[in-house]
């Protein structure tokens, strides 16, 4: 009986010492090796990131078109395959965003929702100033549960201020802790002359950005399936709710101004409008034309939501005399 106690011994010692060298393996992967990968994905993320802020302004004979003819005044031209600046007039000049904000809005809603089928609803503080504030609708109403991809669909294609509010207060708390979230992204992203100050782009001297600072926004958000397909869509329908039990057929702005117009040899994929007093006539749109997809950003071209769509007028100019 000892003989075989005495063989269970060092048994026992192989297996004590197996223990403590995986204990200290484990510890010396948590404190090197985990911070080293932390570290290297660190660095892709702000290579990813900083890709977006390092727009070429590179000449190119590509486009035709001289940017003194636009009516806006402020415009930029990318080609979204390289991020190549083929076209700018004013790009880094101050504008107000007007419903172009949206476009971060519904970035940011899109990467901080966990389920964009979860029901959300919608309460009476969501409506609070805006219909005071003239602010566009997407025809929700108080006490109205609507799932997370309806309202950004609501977001983007009838530019929904209520849409906005709601996934605010549902994300961050509120809307100006989201409005935090979104100065974060932009800062994250480069867009070092942009400062938010809401979710749905009402008038705000402190809110302002540039088109290029748009440019690398829409540039970025594209890459997301979710926000590229609501981008490009041109009607949506939402689900029955407990106030719209046949559901919402949604427009989008873009498409609507457009008006079955479209370009040579190309197609104007997607956009978004926007319109301030202040703003003036603004529109973020994605072209193809030949292979190649296009991003136009462009603002302050003088009308309103009555006369001629001046900044539909300089995207089928533009993206008609881009040369393949």
């Amino acid at each position: 009986m000892a003989r075989k106690v005495k063989k269970k011994m060092p048994g026992i010692r192989v297996f004590v010492a197996f223990l403590l060298k995986v204990g200290i393996a484990a510890f010396v992967y948590k404190s090197i090796i985990i911070p080293g990968y932390q570290h290297i994905f660190e660095k892709e993320y702000d290579d990813k990131t900083s890709s977006y802020s390092s727009l070429k302004i590179t000449p190119d004979p590509s486009v035709s078109t001289s940017s003194d003819k636009l009516n806006s005044p402020n415009a930029i031209l990318i080609r979204l395959i390289d991020h190549t600046i083929l076209m700018q007039k004013n790009s880094e000049e101050k504008i107000y965003p007007a419903s172009l904000t949206k476009m971060m809005t519904a970035i940011v809603a899109i990467e901080n929702l966990p389920d964009l089928k979860e029901e959300i609803k919608l309460t009476n503080s969501t409506f609070q100033g805006l219909y005071e504030a003239d602010a566009s609708m997407a025809g929700f109403r108080p006490g109205e549960q609507v799932m997370a991809i309806d309202l950004l669909y609501g977001v983007m294609l009838p530019s929904g201020a209520e849409c906005c509010i709601a996934l605010s207060d549902q994300i961050a708390g509120s809307e100006q802790n989201f409005v935090k979230i979104m100065n974060q992204k932009a800062a994250d992203l480069g867009m070092d002359n942009t400062h938010f100050e809401n979710a749905t782009g009402l008038q705000n001297k402190n809110h302002y950005t540039t088109v290029k600072d748009l440019a690398i926004l829409l540039s970025y958000a594209l890459q997301n399936d979710t926000f590229r397909e609501i981008f490009t869509s041109s009607r949506y329908f939402t689900q029955p709710t407990n106030k719209h039990p046949g559901g919402i057929t949604f427009y989008s702005t873009m498409f609507e101004d457009l008006n079955n117009q479209n370009i040579i040899d190309g197609e104007i994929l997607g956009g978004k409008t926007g319109y301030t007093d202040e703003a003036g006539l603004c529109l973020a749109s994605l072209a193809k034309v030949g292979k190649q997809e296009y991003i136009l950003i462009s603002a302050g071209a003088k009308g309103d939501h009555y006369s001629e769509q001046y900044n539909i007028t300089d995207a089928l100019a533009v993206y008609n005399n881009i040369r393949k």
